[in-house]
């Protein structure tokens, strides 16, 4: 279900920025200059997809249980459906660049890299947390600063995830990542308060100080 799920965006979005005659129109693909941050958007987006394939495969703890049809088509029309709207925009001949230039490119940029790093590192601990005897505990932050945001919420991982595609829309300043960035919010912050009300009751102490996604604010 998740490998389906996450190699549709990556192939979608390198069949428009390789600009299919199909898709675009050819005289004016070849007449208009790509600027730089298209490109730099197709490896942000192939990055953050090819790491959610490998933790898949190699990081995360999937269970037994079996997923029904139905949620993997819904799941696999809105990934797919949105990464062709966001790839037809980005990627189409007409595309104008952020407003702020450089500047701007470059702080979203590192923002959404330094997001990925973060969701990647909170998955590895969250696949491997601490244990204290025969009892579980929850994942505690390491040296690595990238889990110190267990400190404040107990869902960092959702966190980082909407950080990406937040940073992601300042990058390219186009409507349709805008519009994908804050459906993910919304589902991101359902999925951390059903996931905060089950650690509450499984590690109380530990997470009673904590917000579920957003710190303080949510």
């Amino acid at each position: 279900f998740f490998v389906t799920e996450y190699t549709g965006p990556l192939l979608i979005y390198l069949l428009f920025y390789i600009r299919l005659s199909t898709i675009y129109d050819q005289r004016e693909s070849r007449k208009n200059f790509r600027h730089p941050v298209v490109h730099l958007a197709c490896f942000c987006h192939c990055l953050h997809y090819t790491r959610h394939l490998l933790e898949t495969l190699f990081v995360h703890k999937l269970s037994g249980g079996h997923t029904p049809l139905k949620n993997m088509i819904k799941g696999c029309a809105f990934y797919w459906g949105f990464t062709s709207w966001i790839a037809y925009y980005i990627n189409h001949p007409r595309y104008t660049p952020p407003s702020f230039g450089h500047r701007q490119v470059s702080f979203a940029a590192l923002t959404f890299l330094m997001c990925e790093a973060g969701n990647h590192f909170i998955n590895v601990a969250l696949a491997h947390p601490n244990h204290s005897g025969l009892q579980a505990c929850f994942p505690s932050p390491t040296y690595n600063p990238f889990t110190w945001l267990f400190l404040l919420v107990s869902c960092p991982n959702y966190t980082y995830e909407v950080g990406s595609w937040i940073s992601f829309t300042v990058m390219t300043q186009t409507l349709p990542v805008g519009i994908f960035a804050s459906l993910m919010f919304i589902q991101m912050s359902l999925w951390a308060q059903k996931k905060h009300r089950l650690y509450l009751k499984r590690f109380y102490p530990e997470v009673r100080r904590k917000a579920a996604m957003i710190p303080i604010i949510f």
